[in-house]
């Protein structure tokens, strides 16, 4: 059996304490080798039900697909977390996390597997199933706004149509009286495009992306994190020289990447810099599958827009409201998990796990 999984689940640690005692020896530190050890475990007879068996026993997010002997399973946590796609070429079926993998073979993308939908594909066909209890979903925001890629559909809507819309509702809600929009590369573009379609103010590539540094604001040390934004972006200084620059963004997460772009620019010549944040301020990690820090490191957890903007050193610092962000989307009554914005969790926070585990004496666990 191989496994591919996108998603995090909350109680993984509970789980494998419990199966350790019980005798499970792990090779990994996988949440998903948890899944493994359930499924073999389970007393059903058959794979698909001791797949469903297992998937009962866990919490949090999963879009997981099985490779088996003959057949192909799989399956969407009943929230619906993070997307997984169908789609098909000829007479084969593919199952990708998001629908731009099917452009790379000239595939065509079907649906959306649903929330709590297993699929078991083989030669004869695909059939569908809804083994589990229906509940509320709550698909993550948070993809259309970074995670996911532009190019693809998710959730039934278009993530660069949704990005463009979030940067016209943030130019209606925080305006900047400026001469240049420069997006903050790649994830920043299609909002800031949006932010100059909206307000007339010329768009400009004012930095430059190196595309073989990884995402800086997972890496564990600010040393490191300071060094990769300076390999990541470069300014271009004939376009920023003398200028008053509008700087759009997806996040401000810890604020010290901000804070260093922000530097290069009035360096390269800026003459003022204005950044603008196409979501709502991130006070709050994700513990469904963003590799988000914890919320002490959060910078927007404990500090108010102000006192973000004179950490970040910009002129001036503007987030899309909750409400604009929403009207983006084209939904003000969507079922999305917002949590990082709002701190409602549709499954329990591993802090509220752990203080579980201990009311019922069992081992206490710390996320890493």
């Amino acid at each position: 059996m191989a496994i591919a999984h996108n998603g995090n689940l909350v109680n993984a640690p509970v789980v494998r304490s419990e199966l350790e005692r019980s005798g499970s020896i792990f090779q990994t530190t996988s949440d998903t080798e948890v899944i493994l050890h359930l499924i073999a475990r389970s007393p059903q007879e058959d794979l698909e039900s001791a797949i469903v068996d297992a998937l009962k026993q866990v919490e949090g997010a999963y879009s997981l697909v099985f490779l088996l002997p003959g057949r192909i399973i799989a399956v969407r946590d009943p929230r619906g977390f993070r997307p997984l796609s169908l789609g098909r070429i000829g007479t084969a079926t593919l199952v990708s996390s998001e629908s731009c993998a099917f452009d790379l073979i000239d595939a065509d993308f079907i649906r959306d597997v649903d929330p709590g939908e297993m699929l078991v594909i083989t030669e004869e066909g695909v059939a569908s199933y809804r083994p589990f209890p229906a509940v509320k979903i709550a698909p993550c925001i948070f993809e259309y706004v970074y995670f996911s890629r532009p190019d693809s559909v998710v959730y039934g809507r278009s993530v660069n149509v949704v990005r463009k819309r979030l940067g016209r509702e943030l130019a209606r809600e925080a305006p900047a009286v400026a001469d240049l929009i420069v997006p903050v590369p790649d994830s920043g573009v299609s909002a800031a495009l949006g932010y100059a379609e909206e307000s007339g103010i010329p768009f400009e590539f004012g930095l430059v992306r190196n595309h073989y540094v990884g995402r800086t604001f997972i890496e564990p040390r600010q040393s490191i994190r300071h060094f990769g934004v300076r390999l990541k972006l470069n300014p271009v200084r004939s376009l920023i020289e003398g200028k008053r620059i509008v700087l759009v963004d997806d996040s401000i997460v810890r604020g010290t990447t901000s804070r260093k772009i922000v530097s290069m620019v009035r360096a390269a010549g800026a003459r003022e810099v204005h950044l603008r944040i196409s979501c709502p301020p991130t006070t709050g990690p994700c513990h469904y599958g963003i590799d988000t820090p914890r919320r002490s490191e959060l910078i927007a957890s404990d500090h108010s827009v102000e006192e973000i903007r004179k950490y970040i050193q910009a002129d001036s610092l503007g987030y899309l409201s909750r409400e604009g962000m929403y009207r983006a989307v084209g939904d003000m009554k969507a079922e999305f998990c917002d949590a990082c914005y709002t701190g409602n969790y549709p499954v329990a926070a591993p802090r509220e796990g752990k203080a579980a585990v201990r009311a019922a004496g069992r081992i206490p666990w710390e996320r890493p």
